[in-house]
């Protein structure tokens, strides 16, 4: 046999030290050894059971002709067993079988059943009226255990009872974390350990942007890889290290590069495996998790979604002092810095929700780091990009920083879906490549949604819509503070009929004359319906809806009012979340109401007077959408020449661009 050959055979001929691993035992498998001995048993052992017959039979041929040697009756089953003479069983071959399937030789052989015993003897006194005394038959009399009787009515419900609280006894006992079965696990964690052998495939290499984050939890490894380090200057290691952010940042992702980095076990679970119906479960998983922690330590735990036991105590008045939420919260914090010592245990911990947790869990000591998490930058978004396009198979010359500019706003879970899904595209047109063009259907998909070309609307309906979406764009290009136009289009997508996509600046902090602008593109849309066809349409409401929430915004979170100047009215604390009342007057409300009504009548007068000065324009760009359905900001730029000046996005990309293009002339190849 040649080598080839025996590798197929033996797959453990390449690696020696691969030992066999015989399967696991599976307490069914003794269920099925116990029926197969049954089977067995009847099989070889048992035989068939006797013939039935009847007493007409038995009286006028086996009685008459002397062929039968004994009668047995079973008086508690009404029956009749009859025995033959040995030499007599050969005229009834036929009916008896020979081998396993025929009847023991020594009987019963056939039987019959009766109504009463007396009236049996009589029949049978009176079958045998001229037979010696000798040789007549007189009936035994026995009693005969009725097993099925007994296995019906006592055994097999026994046995259901057993079973069905088996069955409950173990799904409970998974549904709450105990292990191979057993209720009595019900406290233990299920925090999923990785060590040497079992950690991650993900490393700091497959976190792209986060920079700053990475050099926090990069020295947290740091801490426990060389501790003296730290401690020769009288220096502690820090306890706790909070990720907070938006949801798709990236938390997760750099716990899971934080267990790849590491040389030292991490466990790993979320909040809500703590949480549990049953009083003193979430506390005791604590303990658990904590004592598991110190016997390998040095190491890590990371709770996913700590905000799922991390509530603030006592702010849902809904909820006593012994709510298990909170038990296990106060377990919690008295492991994380209580008497005892947690010496060489960091925890980790992951909410995109800070500012719902107690206070006592982040104070110094707890949580000793809070690392903040924030949506990508362009320079960031560029090289979530790079990572995420590794695996795809994309066009030459593709311009990886044209994506990042149209994805501001985007986190780092938003770009691996448009990667995915301009893959997806482009496989659903049967291209060999993905295209810079399935990335623009990708990312206009995920805002928009599905595009829907069935949709059936009138004439005037899409007339309607072509001009409102001209509006907004006609506003949006002529207003300086405006957020810049990139696309719009009248092609319905999700639940909307029409839409325009701008980019926005990548702002710290926003000024009065840039939110006005901002609130005037978006009335732009039902202000040229009234400009156009003096009437107003119910297409304008999720633009209502976005104006209104900010003007209320401005006048009272931002204090951007005239006669509510300075005043602020946000509580970033959260502690009136459960609260009914409001936090100033109903004066203060009406005066509220008032300001952000004349707010929203300003800005809705501004945009209907920019649409009537470029009335020939926006004209233009409406009558080009019902004829192509989609524009582009180039073609706003041939109505109305260039925007004043270039957004800060659109700034920092240019300087981005040059510069790389500087360093690195080869930098938009292909990275497939």
């Amino acid at each position: 046999m040649d080598n080839n050959t025996d590798k197929k055979l033996n797959p453990n001929t390449n690696n020696p030290d691969t030992k066999f691993k015989p399967p696991k035992f599976n307490v069914y498998w003794v269920y099925l050894i116990i029926i197969g001995g049954f089977l067995l048993l009847q099989f070889f052992f048992s035989g068939r059971n006797a013939v039935v017959s009847s007493w007409p039979e038995v009286k006028n041929q086996m009685l008459k002709n002397n062929e039968v040697k004994k009668l047995v009756v079973i008086r508690n089953l009404g029956k009749v067993e009859v025995y033959l003479k040995e030499d007599k069983l050969e005229k009834y071959k036929d009916r008896l079988g020979n081998g396993f399937n025929g009847v023991s030789k020594s009987g019963p052989h056939f039987y019959f059943t009766i109504g009463s015993i007396e009236t049996f003897e009589k029949q049978l006194a009176d079958a045998q009226p001229n037979t010696p005394d000798a040789e007549k038959i007189y009936p035994e009399y026995k009693d005969e255990p009725n097993y099925w009787d007994f296995i019906l009515t006592w055994i097999l419900p026994l046995a259901l009872i057993a079973g069905f609280w088996i069955f409950i006894v173990r799904r409970m006992s998974k549904g709450q974390g105990g292990g191979a079965g057993n209720i009595f696990n019900v406290g233990k964690s299920k925090a999923q350990l990785f060590d040497k052998e079992s950690k991650p495939k993900v490393d700091f290499k497959d976190v792209a942007g986060l920079e700053e984050a990475k050099v926090e939890v990069m020295e947290v490894v740091d801490f426990l890889k060389n501790p003296q380090k730290y401690t020769a200057l009288g220096g502690k290691i820090p306890k706790g290290v909070l990720l907070v952010g938006p949801p798709g940042t990236g938390k997760t992702l750099l716990a899971k590069a934080v267990a790849g980095e590491a040389n030292v076990p991490f466990f790993s679970m979320s909040g809500s495996d703590f949480v549990e119906m049953f009083v003193g479960v979430g506390a005791s998983r604590v303990r658990d998790l904590f004592r598991q922690a110190k016997e390998k330590a040095p190491c890590i735990v990371f709770i996913d979604e700590i905000d799922a036991i991390g509530r603030a105590r006592g702010k849902n008045a809904n909820f006593s002092g012994n709510d298990e939420r909170e038990n296990t919260l106060n377990q919690l914090l008295t492991e994380m810095d209580g008497f005892a010592s947690n010496q060489g245990v960091i925890i980790m911990a992951a909410t995109n929700r800070a500012d719902i947790l107690d206070r006592a869990l982040l104070r110094a000591g707890r949580f000793d780091r809070q690392i903040n998490v924030e949506l990508p930058d362009y320079k960031e978004r560029l090289e979530i990009f790079k990572v995420h396009l590794r695996p795809i198979k994309l066009e030459e010359d593709l311009n990886i920083s044209f994506l990042a500019k149209q994805t501001p706003g985007f986190s780092g879970a938003d770009i691996a879906n448009v990667c995915n899904e301009a893959a997806l595209i482009a496989a659903r047109k049967n291209k060999a490549v993905v295209q810079k063009q399935d990335f623009l259907d990708a990312i206009d998909r995920i805002i928009g949604g599905l595009e829907k070309k069935n949709k059936i609307i009138s004439k005037e309906e899409k007339r309607t819509i072509a001009y409102h979406e001209a509006g907004h764009a006609t506003v949006s290009w002529l207003l300086e503070h405006a957020n810049p136009l990139v696309k719009v289009s009248i092609i319905p997508r999700g639940r909307s009929l029409g839409a325009a996509w701008y980019l926005p600046e990548e702002r710290q902090i926003t000024t009065t004359d840039q939110m006005f602008d901002e609130m005037c593109a978006t009335l732009g849309g039902r202000a040229a319906e009234e400009v156009t066809f003096g009437e107003i349409s119910t297409g304008a409401l999720n633009d209502l809806e976005r104006v209104t929430k900010q003007a209320y915004a401005m006048i009272a979170y931002f204090g951007m009012g005239k006669s509510l100047s300075n005043l602020s009215y946000y509580d970033s604390s959260g502690q009136s979340e459960y609260s009914f009342n409001k936090p100033y007057s109903e004066k203060t409300s009406e005066q509220i109401d008032k300001e952000v009504k004349q707010l929203i009548d300003k800005a809705y007068a501004r945009a209907k007077e920019i649409l009537i000065e470029h009335r020939e324009g926006h004209v233009k760009i409406a009558e080009l959408l019902l004829v192509r359905e989609v524009l582009f900001s180039e073609d706003l730029e041939a109505v109305f020449g260039p925007r004043k000046k270039l957004s800060r996005e659109q700034e920092l990309a240019k300087e981005l661009d040059e510069e790389s293009q500087t360093q690195n002339p080869n930098q938009n190849e292909n990275n497939g």
